[in-house]
């Protein structure tokens, strides 16, 4: 660091009593190559006399301009080397720890409200510190300058002495480049945000040159200027405007960042990044206006010379009363004009640092549009807003779309995107955190904001911190809790015992309310139940479906439950592809009758579901298409077995090839003969048919997946009891086996199998039909005449010879015509 000696101190200071004039007009550059004479006021002559610190002395303009325009430092300043290598500080700032650039307005923003935030804690116990007129503002202003390309962001906080600024903006380079990146790599908890540390030199990201005004209470008006080239100098400000009190921060931007002088992409990164910022934030815009100029003479000699001639035919009397009117009002005309003002940027209140009992359903509907970007007139469906204490301490507001995206459950699996926003002290930070939220309630809106969390610079940092565990963990109850709220409120849920009070507290907006959300979600909250084991009984609860008792209407388990037999112990369910096909399954004939009650599950992520989903409130899941199923004790079973016995053991030979594990006497029948069923661990025919419909399935990886079948039979079903007469008579009857066969591949066709062989299936009906209607099995199929075939060809060759003979008798009669035709034409 370069330090002035006491002699060459002393004859500075001799120089400058002699001379106080000049020594106060010099001013040169870094190089050394020129000097100026001005005659720049004092800044405490200037105090409080330019408004808004605006440019509105020609001369000031003008000597800014030259100071800035050079973007070199100051030969009268005092210079300062910064301790660490600045080609690696400035690899860390660009490529590890900043991937996107317009992190830097972020960062300043960050900055500029910190330095608000502390003044005003001060003036709570000393008013006079905020001092009078402009220089009391609480706020944030943003300008640009596209000719100079500067980017200048001013606040009117603390700001900083001289010493604060040697100290505060050398922090990174203080700490030394080893120790920082030893420590971002240990801890990873950077909390560096109001220190003007690693957040304020993310603006070497967009600048080849900055420069730091700033004005503390306790001292003078300083500049702290850098190219960050190794070295940073600091001087007293007796050139620009004075600020009162505060900081302005003055970007001189690269070339390749002229995207940052452009006012619409400024108000965009306000928008994302500071929105809800307490401070206002506001920009120097343009704006284009129509203003009333007087009109030239000879333009309205030129208007007067178009007038038609029947306007001239007017009374002479009306024309003398509109050119005394116009003699009174002079001629103008509208011209677009472009005007500058301050525009405030950040209009949306912060709701959520409110009382929820203070915010009424219209601000949360106006809130939950502005964050969606959603401006349709439909309300969220609910909301919940809350605050969490403890070792992690937060508030948040989470909304429940009234729509599902288009495109929720395309990519699940593959897309990052989350519709939660991370604040940390009202600066956003990010919306792509996976860790916030598990995929399944990705359809949620809503914002987190903890004054708790490190606003560190990098994203991919604050993933992995420890806190963000405990933050998961509460959202995922609160939402779960605001979903089942919604089921709650909804008339339609309740049951009958609840339905009376639950109609005189609820009005009509409540009604199906629950319906139009898991026609929308209700896929989310199935795959909540395979992916989060922990929540796996909350999300149970809010489970709905259509059974065979709920007359058109989604029921819960819970209301299931409350329907079921005495002595029922398992929960009965059926997966299909529709409704009305499983309405007319076999499988629940016998389950119909005795009145017992079976969930239709129609959806194909169902039979995942299923899997993971084993029982609910010490109640077994049981699906009636497989082995297992227990329905009262019959006391003529073991009859039954024993009469059948030689039926069942006869066919399960005939049915030796078709991998049938077992034929038993079923209990889940009434008027089918018989079905085929599945073993209780294995796939059911609908999981069969969506394995077998996959693209890239793999048919010898998935058979062991297969379930055994099982061929169930009625003994009260008279084709049945044929079967068995007949079997006792003649068990090696072939016409006989070829019955059984064809019943079984029915009855697999009929369980919601696909035949492995339909040729074979469809032969063995054309049999059955030829024995119905007396047919010989042996008949044969009648040969085509092939006499008349041959007729038919040569017919065919005599049309072709034909017509070939006629085309050319035709050409020869035109060749024959063609000279006679030339001679009449002569």
């Amino acid at each position: 660091m370069r330090k002035w000696t006491i002699p060459s101190a002393l004859l500075l200071l001799c120089l400058l009593f002699l001379l106080p004039d000049q020594g106060r007009k010099l001013h040169a550059n870094a190089e050394g190559d020129s000097e100026e004479l001005v005659d720049p006021p004092k800044v405490e002559e200037k105090i409080g006399a330019v408004p808004n610190g605006l440019s509105t002395d020609s001369d000031v303009a003008k000597r800014e301009a030259e100071s800035i325009s050079k973007r070199s430092l100051r030969n009268t300043a005092e210079k300062f080397e910064f301790q660490a290598e600045v080609s690696r500080l400035m690899d860390i700032i660009i490529n590890s720890l900043y991937s996107n650039k317009d992190i830097f307005l972020r960062e300043l923003i960050s900055n500029a409200s910190d330095a608000l935030d502390k003044i005003r804690f001060l003036a709570l116990t000393d008013k006079e510190v905020l001092g009078e007129g402009d220089t009391a503002k609480l706020e944030i202003q943003i300008k640009l300058d596209k000719e100079k390309k500067i980017l200048s962001i001013r606040d009117r906080g603390i700001g900083m002495t001289k010493e604060d600024l040697i100290k505060n903006l050398g922090t990174i380079a203080k700490s030394g480049t080893s120790a920082f990146v030893e420590k971002m790599q240990t801890s990873g908890d950077l909390n560096l945000i109001g220190q003007f540390g690693v957040g304020f030199y993310s603006v070497y990201l967009v600048a080849d040159y900055v420069e730091v005004i700033s004005k503390h209470n306790d001292d003078k008006q300083y500049v702290w200027e850098s190219k960050a080239d190794g070295a940073f100098a600091i001087s007293e400000d007796t050139w620009n405007e004075p600020l009162g009190r505060g900081t302005e921060i003055r970007l001189h931007l690269r070339d390749e960042a002229g995207e940052y002088l452009e006012e619409v992409k400024l108000k965009d990164l306000v928008k994302k990044y500071s929105e809800f910022i307490n401070f206002p934030i506001s920009i120097w815009a343009s704006k284009e206006v129509d203003v009333e100029v007087p009109a030239d003479e000879d333009e309205s000699t030129d208007d007067e010379t178009t007038e038609s001639s029947e306007e001239e035919k007017e009374d002479e009397e009306t024309e003398k009363d509109e050119d005394e009117e116009a003699e009174k009002k002079p001629k103008t005309k509208k011209v677009k004009e472009t005007t500058y003002e301050w525009e405030l940027l950040n209009d949306v209140k912060a709701i959520w640092l409110r009382n929820p009992k203070e915010v009424t359903e219209e601000e949360y509907t106006k809130f939950y549009h502005s964050l969606a970007k959603d401006f349709g007139d439909e309300k969220p469906l609910s909301w919940s807003h809350f605050t969490a204490e403890g070792d992690v301490e937060f508030k948040a507001v989470l909304f429940v779309p009234p729509k599902a995206p288009h495109d929720l459950y395309e990519s699940y699996y593959n897309s990052n995107k989350s519709n939660l926003k991370l604040y940390v002290r009202r600066v956003f930070i990010s919306d792509e955190f996976d860790e916030l939220l598990p995929k399944y309630l990705n359809f949620l809106m809503g914002l987190i904001d903890s004054d708790t969390l490190p606003l560190n610079v990098s994203r991919e940092m604050l993933q992995q911190h420890s806190s963000l565990k405990t933050i998961k963990k509460k959202l995922i109850r609160k939402a779960l809790d605001m979903i089942r709220k919604i089921a709650e409120e909804d008339p339609d849920e309740s049951n009958d015992k609840q339905k009376k009070d639950v109609e005189n507290s609820s009005d009509d907006e409540k009604r199906g309310q629950y319906t139009k959300f898991w026609n929308e979600f209700g896929k989310s909250i199935k795959l909540g139940i395979i992916e989060d084991a922990t929540n796996r009984n909350r999300l149970a609860k809010l489970l709905r479906f259509e059974s065979t008792k709920s007359d058109g209407k989604l029921t819960s388990l819970d209301q299931y439950i409350s329907r079921m037999r005495q002595g029922q112990k398992d929960i009965f369910y059926i997966t299909g592809t529709s409704k009305e096909q499983l309405e007319k399954s076999p499988f629940l004939e016998r389950l119909k009758k005795k009145n017992y009650e079976v969930i239709f599950f129609t959806d194909p992520v169902d039979e995942y579901l299923m899997q993971y989903l084993m029982d609910y409130e010490d109640k077994k899941f049981q699906n009636v298409s497989k082995e297992g199923l227990k329905l009262e004790k019959d006391s003529k079973v073991k009859e039954l077995k024993e009469s059948f016995k030689d039926l069942t053991k006869w066919w399960k030979g005939v049915l030796a090839s078709d991998n049938v594990d077992d034929v038993k006497i079923s209990n889940r029948l009434d008027n089918t003969p018989c079905v085929v069923v599945t073993s209780k661990y294995g796939w059911s025919a609908n999981m069969e048919r969506i394995m077998q419909s996959q693209t890239l399935t793999d048919a010898n990886k998935q058979a062991y997946m297969r379930g055994k079948r099982v061929l169930e039979i009625n003994p009260r079903h008279p084709i049945i009891k044929e079967l068995q007469e007949r079997v006792v008579k003649d068990p090696e009857d072939d016409g006989l086996k070829q019955t059984a066969q064809l019943v079984y591949q029915t009855a697999l066709m009929e369980s919601g199998f696909v035949l492995s062989d339909p040729k074979d299936f469809a032969s063995r009906i054309y049999r059955s039909v030829k024995s119905s209607l007396d047919i010989s099995p042996d008949a044969a199929v009648e040969e085509e005449d092939e006499v008349e075939e041959a007729e038919a060809e040569s017919e065919t060759k005599d049309a072709e010879a034909t017509s070939k003979d006629e085309e050319a008798k035709a050409t020869k009669d035109d060749v024959d015509t063609e000279p006679s035709a030339v001679k009449d034409e002569l």
